[in-house]
C-alpha cells in the first residue's frame, strides 16, 4: 500500500479550504436548523446507506409523529417500523427505537456527549457517534462514513479497497489528522457535503473542489482510479413462491419476526423454491400448510434486489376457502386484510411491488 500523503501544508490547508467553501456552498438541510442531538441522531441514522433526497420526507414525518426522544421511546415498535417502511435497512429502525428507550431509561432522556458512551447505544457506531459529538456538542471527533472514506482515499491516494481492516485503520488515522480543533461542527458537515456534491463516486467535480490542491490523486492525475474497487462479490438469486390469496374480499398477509432480516414488516405468504422443485407443487403445498384450498393462477415474476441477494418471486393468485378440517381455526402468524388496509401496511420492497402491480391492474392475470 502506498503511504504517500499530501504535501506538508495540506493538513492545515485542508480544513481551512473546506470550511471557507462550506460557508459559501453548504447545503441547507432540515436537521441543520439547530444543534438538537435528537434531530442530529435521527438524521445520521436515516442517512446511513440512504441519500439526502430520499431521507428528507421520512425525517419530516418522523419528527411530526415523534418530536422528541420521549415520544419515540413511548411508541410501539410497530409504529416506528410503519413510518420507516420504504426506507430500507430496517435494523436501523429497530435500533433507533431500542436506543431511544435506553436513553430515556438509563440517561434521563439526555444524549451522552462522548463517543465512547454513544457507541454503547444500539445502532450507533464510531462514525455516527463522532458526528453527534461534533455537530450537536461541538466536540472534536472524526467521522468516517462512506463519503469521507471516498474523499480520503483520493486525498491520500489509497492503493487498496477502502473496506479492509488495514485500510480502515489508516483511514481513521487520516480522518483524525485532518479534523480541526475548532469549528468542528461546520467541518463535519462540510466534509459530508463535499462527498455528496463534488467528490462523488463518478465524475467528481475536481475543478470546483476547494481541497483539490491538497489531493494526491488530483496531483497525480489519477482521481478516477480511487477508491480502488473491491473484488466483485457473487450475488445469489433466491427464487420464491408467493401467494396472493383472497377470501371474502380480504387478502392474507403475515408479519415477519422482529429479529432478523426485514423484521416487523408484512408480506404475502411465501416459501423458497428449491432447485429442481416445480412451482405449482410448491404453491399447492404452501396452500395446504395454510389450511386453505382453491384454484391458483400464475400472475408473473417480480424481481427485487436486496443488499446481499436478488429475489425472484413467482406470484400466484387464488380465491380460496378453508379446508374442511381447518374451518374455524385462526393462525397466529397470518391475518386477513381488506384491500384498502393492505395498502397502508408496511410491506417490504418486493411484496410492495407485488401489491402495487396487482392493485393497479385490478385483474386476476397480468
Amino acid at each position: 500500500m502506498t503511504l504517500a500523503a499530501p504535501g506538508p501544508t495540506a493538513k492545515v490547508d485542508f480544513a481551512d479550504r473546506l470550511l471557507a467553501w462550506y460557508r459559501r456552498q453548504g447545503r441547507r438541510l432540515p436537521w441543520r436548523e439547530n444543534h438538537d442531538p435528537y434531530r442530529i441522531w435521527l438524521a445520521e441514522i436515516m442517512l446511513q446507506q440512504t441519500g439526502v433526497t430520499t431521507v428528507i420526507p421520512y425525517y419530516q414525518r418522523f419528527l411530526e409523529r415523534f418530536p422528541n426522544l420521549f415520544a419515540l421511546a413511548g411508541a410501539s415498535l410497530d409504529e416506528v417500523i410503519a413510518l420507516w417502511a420504504g426506507l430500507g435497512y430496517y435494523s436501523r429502525a429497530r435500533n433507533l427505537h431500542a436506543a431511544a428507550r435506553v436513553l430515556v431509561a438509563d440517561h434521563g432522556g439526555r444524549f451522552p456527549a462522548e463517543v465512547e458512551e454513544l457507541t454503547r447505544l444500539p445502532g450507533i457506531g464510531r462514525s455516527t457517534a463522532g458526528a453527534i459529538c461534533a455537530i450537536a456538542f461541538g466536540k472534536r471527533a472524526p467521522i468516517l462514513d462512506g463519503n469521507v472514506r471516498r474523499i480520503l482515499s483520493r486525498v491520500y491516494a489509497l492503493e487498496a479497497p477502502v473496506k479492509t481492516a488495514d485500510s480502515d485503520k489508516r483511514l481513521w488515522i487520516w480522518a483524525e489528522e485532518l479534523t480541526p480543533a475548532a469549528n468542528v461542527h461546520d467541518y463535519t458537515q462540510a466534509i459530508m457535503d463535499l462527498g455528496a456534491t463534488l467528490c462523488t463516486p463518478k465524475n467528481p467535480s475536481c475543478s470546483s473542489c476547494p481541497v483539490s490542491p491538497c489531493c494526491l490523486a488530483f496531483r497525480l492525475g489519477r482521481v478516477a482510479e480511487f477508491p480502488v474497487p473491491a473484488a466483485p462479490k457473487n450475488v445469489p438469486t433466491v427464487r420464491q413462491i408467493t401467494l396472493l390469496l383472497e377470501m371474502g374480499g380480504n387478502f392474507l398477509l403475515r408479519k415477519r419476526p422482529y429479529e432478523g432480516f426485514l423484521g416487523g414488516l408484512w408480506e404475502f405468504p411465501n416459501v423458497p423454491l428449491r432447485d429442481g422443485e416445480e412451482s405449482t407443487a410448491a404453491a399447492r403445498n404452501l396452500l395446504r400448510e395454510l389450511g386453505l384450498e382453491g384454484g391458483l393462477h400464475p400472475l408473473g415474476t417480480i424481481r427485487h434486489a436486496y443488499s446481499h441477494f436478488r429475489l425472484a418471486a413467482e406470484v400466484l393468485r387464488g380465491i380460496v376457502f378453508p379446508l374442511a378440517d381447518k374451518i374455524g381455526e385462526n393462525s397466529r402468524e397470518e391475518l386477513w386484510f381488506a384491500g384498502d388496509a393492505v395498502a397502508s401496511l408496511p410491506l417490504h420492497g418486493a411484496h410492495c411491488k407485488i401489491w402495487q402491480k396487482f392493485h393497479r391492474k385490478g385483474q386476476a392475470l397480468w
